[in-house]
């Protein structure tokens, strides 16, 4: 070691003095400029020489030789090893949530205290399949069916009082990790929230009622100077009649865990569908179906009837007159199918897509005024939706009219009928 740093020392000073001679022999025979040129470069290849030779020593005392040295080293990493996975495994046992580790036989690997205390994970269970010792509960139905997709609020294998909310993730190669959430405060407050909805909308129908029925008796005629009144009066009547029922709709939407399986001819839907789009524009739009498949749908009529006509009447209510609304009806690639209104209307901006279904939520409330909504449309037809394993797809552009698509799952597609598609149009006047 000492021999190699002298001769990186000699060989340091041999570059620096020989820069100085040359410099001296450029004076004398160049010139200034060509002496400070060699100069600068000789102390230039110095301070490179030095700097490699620092790194070369700093290298070689920090680089073990000796098989005993190499041991000490291999043990000193091990230990930080073992030091940060002890942390890790700390930090994940000391969580709220259920953490369980399994490989890809299903074989439980590891699991936290949280596992035990909401999962009824024990010792003895390490080595066995995880679905097991949840055979028989929610929790084990849904990681052998639709593990894939996350589930929430499902009763805790080891005590049913509690809600969880579980996910699987792949972690590694081949293993993977459930892990389930303590939903009980949130689960116990969105119900406090549905019975309170669903309360007040029963006590407030039968006022509603009364007060209607009474406006009702009253003839404007009898009193032409009320009539501007009582027009008013009769139309927020109907209008909060009209919210109280669909929040009763929303509430039996969310206790309501399956609907009826029936077979639902869709081409007689979409008849019936125009019709009531027609008599609700007077004549103000263009309005047609274009249906390129006669297949039927698994699920209930009352409920679909009630989606889709909530999404033609709201075309209906935001197009402009003079407008085009198309009812589609188009089965998919995958064996699912699409049912869909398309319209020319205002067009709705990118920032409020994804909040259309939220209850009361509205775009414009002077627009939702004039047309008479409630605001709660679309969340029925959401959980409608929901209830039918379908999804919404809204797409809008300001200016270029919106498309409310109802996206159906293959296994809720049945074999069309033998009456063949249907195309028909309404033109506006």
């Amino acid at each position: 070691m000492r021999s190699i740093r002298t001769s990186f020392d000699t060989g340091f000073l041999v570059i620096v003095i020989g820069s100085m001679a040359g410099a001296i022999v450029a004076a004398l025979w160049a010139s200034p400029w060509w002496a400070l040129g060699v100069a600068l470069g000789g102390e230039a290849v110095a301070l490179g020489w030095w700097l490699r030779a620092r790194r070369a020593r700093r290298a070689r005392r920090t680089r073990p030789d000796t098989p005993g040295q190499l041991r000490a080293a291999r043990a000193l990493r091990q230990s930080r090893l073992r030091a940060q996975l002890h942390d890790v495994r700390d930090a994940v046992g000391a969580l709220a949530d259920a953490v369980v580790l399994f490989d890809d036989q299903g074989r439980v690997r590891w699991f936290n205290a949280a596992a035990t205390r909401l999962l009824g994970v024990r010792r003895e269970h390490v080595g066995q399949p995880l679905a097991q010792w949840l055979d028989g509960s929610e929790l084990g139905t849904w990681l052998r069916t639709n593990a894939t997709q996350p589930a929430a609020d499902l009763p805790a294998p080891a005590d049913a009082s509690l809600r969880l909310a579980a996910t699987i993730i792949p972690f590694g190669q081949q293993l993977k990790v459930l892990l389930a959430r303590d939903i009980s405060t949130l689960s116990r407050l969105e119900q406090v929230r549905r019975d309170f909805v669903a309360n007040v909308s029963h006590e407030l129908r039968t006022p509603l009622t009364v007060i209607h029925g009474y406006l009702e008796l009253l003839d404007p005629v009898d009193v032409p100077e009320l009539a501007p009144v009582l027009g008013e009066m009769r139309m927020q009547s109907q209008r909060m009649q009209q919210i109280v029922e669909d929040l009763l709709t929303l509430s039996r939407l969310e206790t309501r865990e399956a609907l009826p399986d029936e077979e639902v001819a869709m081409i007689p839907l979409l008849e019936t569908l125009r019709r009531e789009a027609v008599a609700l524009s007077q004549g103000r739009h263009r309005i047609s179906v274009e249906a390129t498949t006669a297949v039927r749908l698994r699920g209930s009529i009352h409920h679909l009837h009630s989606a889709f006509s909530n999404l033609t009447s709201n075309a209906v209510r935001y197009t402009p007159s003079g407008g085009e609304i198309v009812i589609g009806w188009r089965q998919t690639a995958d064996g699912g199918a699409i049912f869909s209104v398309r319209d020319s209307g205002l067009g709705i901006s990118a920032e409020h897509l994804v909040r259309l279904t939220e209850r009361f939520y509205r775009v414009s409330s002077s627009r939702s005024r004039e047309s008479g909504g409630t605001g709660l449309g679309l969340s029925i037809v959401k959980h409608v939706l929901n209830l039918h394993q379908g999804r919404l797809v809204i797409e809008s552009e300001p200016g270029r009219g919106s498309t409310f698509s109802c996206v159906m799952e293959a296994s809720r597609v049945l074999p069309p009928d033998r009456g063949g598609i249907f195309r028909a149009e309404t033109p506006a006047n």
